[in-house]
């Protein structure tokens, strides 16, 4: 498995940039930055409901991050932006070990990975969640911090659409969970036992997030996800 991580100084650019401009379109705002290790490995995992979920935790994080980001968006016309700014290309469904590679070679240089674990965009409750984020917890020995993206997406939207220029956006950093090591059980129940440790973790988060600041989450799948 090999995957060599991204320099992080097209990170910390790409966070400045990105977050200039975040700021400069929304009324946006990040809180309990805090929360986020000022040092070492860590792991941002943040729920998905809108297009432009990615972007707005990227630049309003306080740590330069490399987020795992499908593939087929290099394909589009911000490819050389995610490729400048340090993200890392992810085959969904696949079992990218190219990209995990990457992504872990990142946190064992102490640096920042940021994830979805639902693996798309949808209601962002976080019902459901892939491993992935687990299995680089635990091999990376990083803590994950569960992150509510919230404003992004309004019920009804299309998952493609964009949130209304000066609209409010609020990303939402959580205490710090840090995966339990069990031994003696075999590596697929660590595993399984871990993602929903997370998967719980960031449920909890995400609600108390919305309710906190009165975002609420949209009710519906985006209409162009439909089957």
């Amino acid at each position: 498995m090999t995957g060599a991580p991204p320099p992080e100084w097209r990170a910390t650019l790409g966070r400045h940039v990105g977050g200039a401009l975040v700021r400069f379109l929304y009324a946006a705002g990040a809180h309990g930055t805090e929360n986020v290790p000022v040092s070492g490995p860590v792991i941002l995992a943040a729920n998905h409901t809108g297009y432009l979920d990615g972007a707005v935790v990227f630049g309003l994080a306080p740590r330069p991050a490399h987020f795992l980001v499908l593939a087929s968006t290099f394909e589009l016309g911000i490819g050389p932006l995610l490729h400048l700014s340090g993200q890392i290309p992810l085959e969904q469904g696949t079992g990218d070990r190219r990209a995990l590679a990457s992504a872990l070679g990142v946190l064992q240089r102490g640096g920042v990975v940021g994830i979805f674990p639902e693996g798309g965009r949808g209601r962002g409750d976080l019902e459901k969640a892939e491993k992935g984020v687990a299995w680089l917890a635990l091999q990376g020995s990083a803590p994950v911090v569960p992150v509510a993206c919230l404003g992004t997406r309004a019920t009804g939207d299309l998952a493609a659409s964009w949130p209304r220029l000066r609209s409010r956006l609020v990303v939402d950093f959580g205490e710090p969970v840090s995966v339990t090591q069990a031994h003696g059980i075999p590596g697929r129940v660590r595993l399984e036992r871990a993602a929903e440790e997370i998967r719980a973790a960031l449920a909890e988060h995400v609600a108390a997030a919305s309710n906190r600041h009165r975002i609420e989450l949209p009710t519906d799948v985006p209409p162009d996800l439909w089957d």
